[in-house]
């Protein structure tokens, strides 16, 4: 028992944890729930895929061309601004439950399951297609990971509802540019 009271003792003087990372006096003051490294993991990677959502999205905002510009580049700002605001949601629950979020762009990079976007002007109809992809894709993330969260905790699953049913409209609603009518 002392060893313990000690190395708390010790960890608390030289702002260090057991494991070494630094802290602050106050982390972690509120207790509560605190993430598995599990679910820690899975929000990891809709934080990234989001963050890489909106940033494919932007790289495609300023070099799509073509026919229907304006609405698609409209429409590309409504995805990254919701995205932005769908990870700024993750990362804040991640925090709130004691983990800690990493959005550095090498870690995106590192971590992402979207396709790397293409660079250069890209007309507005392989927009419609690479950006739908990329959509795809990040609902792929939530979906695979939707489970083992929601059985771990239910309040990061509800987030992940809101993103996947958002996610999947954009999805229908940018898709439907390049289809033709059913049944013609």
């Amino acid at each position: 028992m002392a060893s313990k009271t000690t190395s708390t003792s010790a960890a608390k003087k030289t702002g260090t944890s057991k494991r070494g990372a630094k802290t602050t006096r106050t982390q972690n003051a509120e207790k509560g729930f605190t993430a598995s490294s599990t679910l820690a993991a899975n929000l990891q990677a809709v934080l990234v895929d989001l963050l890489e959502l909106s940033l494919q999205g932007k790289q495609a905002h300023w070099n799509v061309v073509g026919r229907n510009f304006r609405d698609m580049h409209r429409q590309l700002d409504e995805i990254i601004d919701d995205a932005r605001a769908f990870s700024d949601t993750i990362a804040e629950r991640m925090r709130a439950l004691h983990a800690v979020p990493d959005g550095r762009s090498a870690t995106i990079a590192a971590a992402t399951s979207l396709p790397e976007f293409p660079a250069g002007e890209v007309s507005t109809t392989e927009t419609v297609d690479l950006i739908t992809e990329r959509l795809e894709a990040t609902v792929g993330t939530l979906r695979d990971v939707h489970d083992a969260v929601d059985d771990e905790d239910p309040t990061s699953a509800d987030l992940l509802h809101a993103i996947i049913e958002r996610l999947e409209q954009f999805a229908w609603m940018v898709s439907a540019e390049n289809r033709e009518p059913a049944g013609r």
